[in-house]
């Protein structure tokens, strides 16, 4: 049996940047063996089956990394949407909903951008920050957690970029990943951010739309504003719209369609 993957790049509208997601649409799941397979193959940070439900624009969603199943994932699920109306299969005047292991998490479409409604996740200080700071090769920052990652507030945007963390010792942290963030110097956004998620198989991961639900509230409530626009500072880079409301993100962006590829 072959297997059809389409390629989207999310957060992006450059073929060479933001963050490449595998789609695959059936009318019925592949075995999770075979969704694993065919996602450590692929090696893409997500790899995202889709199945429609009865209802129009309803579907179920699920995401693989090359390692594992994972519960939330904001590029594959821009992605995803992206596909959908590229190909026709839904109209691009109407939002798209997608059930989830976190949830339903719905898709927008207006100006030629997506944005999609994220719960937040508002982080806490972590008590035992030494340990990350440790891991990332720092010795001052501001450490958080949210319900899955960690989150590390620099003091610049120059800190932020130079990183060259200790990835084996991020392995062994107590969280999916590791959120790093810092004030933008340049007037275009409001902040940047990195992620590092080798226990997942990401050592760092291009664009991460889902760790904006830890990052839109923090920084919302640190310079006082609802919408911010941040910059992903990974080689490939991104560019991420929110829009902080009381308890959900909407989390925005670009994506263009690359390539397909058959498996069999």
């Amino acid at each position: 049996m072959s297997y059809q993957f389409h390629i989207v790049n999310a957060f992006t509208q450059s073929p060479s940047g933001g963050n490449p997601a595998a789609i695959y649409l059936a009318d019925t799941f592949p075995s999770e063996e075979i969704m694993q397979a065919h996602a450590a193959r692929l090696a893409l940070s997500e790899t995202a089956y889709l199945k429609p439900q009865e209802k129009k624009n309803h579907y179920d969603l699920r995401w693989f990394t090359s390692t594992t199943e994972v519960d939330l994932c904001g590029h594959a699920t821009l992605a995803a949407a992206h596909f959908l109306r590229e190909g026709g299969v839904v109209d691009g005047r109407e939002d798209i909903s997608f059930f989830t292991r976190s949830g339903t998490l719905t898709a927008h479409f207006k100006n030629g951008m997506i944005a999609l409604d994220f719960p937040q996740d508002t982080p806490v200080k972590y008590a035992e920050g030494q340990s990350v700071l440790s891991a990332l090769r720092v010795s001052e920052g501001y450490v958080w957690r949210g319900k899955a990652d960690c989150m590390v507030v620099l003091g610049t945007e120059n800190q932020v970029r130079s990183l060259q963390p200790d990835m084996e010792t991020i392995k062994s942290l107590p969280f999916r990943g590791v959120i790093v963030t810092g004030i933008s110097n340049r007037g275009e956004f409001d902040f940047i951010a990195r992620f590092f998620a080798p226990g997942a198989g990401i050592p760092e991961d291009p664009v991460t739309g889902s760790a904006y639900c830890v990052l839109a509230p923090y920084w919302s409530h640190e310079l006082n504003k609802c919408e911010l626009k941040a910059f992903q500072a990974s080689e490939r880079g991104g560019t991420v719209c929110l829009v902080v409301g009381n308890s959900r993100v909407a989390i925005a962006g670009h994506a263009i369609s690359i390539e397909r590829i058959n498996i069999v």
